[in-house]
């Protein structure tokens, strides 16, 4: 989908994709398995873009469900990242921007009422709104992913890790995926090495 235009060599990187829907715990995982692995956290999202521009969140989404350039900005934003070296990307596609080239992927899930009681948590507001918008997001970015790169976030049976976050706190999502990434990790070390 993007090319990999950078010259490090893929041989030597670590890439580790990890996506979820709002609320399935993707920045706080792909933070605490950043640090565990030492590797560089790319999470560039649509929060990153409102705070860089001094845009309110929900405009921006809105925004981006008309125009398509925003979606694209943030994609290609994020794999440019993803290339500069060894990291964790944590984003909604990051397993199908980086489906052919990461080293792991991985897909968190939880039911729609866990992500919108965490987002709620977090955020404050009315839970029964807070559970209205994140259907609507989901419906929305389903929506956009499809027309935009007819990639449908409801199909990612070909990860190589699928994490159900409803039960398990961070730090136990963390250690399952630390546990599939560290022969992976020690593999590309010994080639480095050589």
């Amino acid at each position: 989908m993007f090319a990999n235009n950078c010259g490090t060599s893929s041989d030597d990187m670590v890439t580790i994709a990890i996506s979820g829907k709002s609320g399935c715990g993707n920045s706080t995982v792909s933070r605490i398995v950043a640090e565990r692995l030492g590797l560089r956290l790319v999470n560039y999202t649509f929060h990153t873009i409102a705070d860089e521009r001094g845009i309110p969140f929900d405009d921006l989404c809105r925004m981006a469900e008309s125009d398509p350039g925003w979606d694209r900005y943030l994609d290609r934003r994020q794999v440019e990242m993803a290339h500069e070296g060894s990291c964790v990307l944590g984003s909604r596609l990051a397993v199908w921007l980086l489906k052919d080239e990461a080293d792991l992927t991985v897909y968190l899930t939880a039911p729609l009422v866990v992500r919108a009681e965490r987002i709620w948590k977090r955020e404050g507001g009315s839970y029964g709104a807070v559970l209205d918008r994140t259907r609507l997001r989901d419906e929305r970015d389903r929506y956009r992913y499809l027309r935009l790169y007819n990639i449908d976030n409801n199909e990612y049976e070909f990860v190589d890790l699928l994490v159900d976050t409803e039960s398990v706190p961070p730090e136990g999502v963390a250690d399952r995926i630390v546990a599939a990434a560290m022969p992976i990790v020690e593999r590309k070390k010994k080639l480095d090495q050589i």
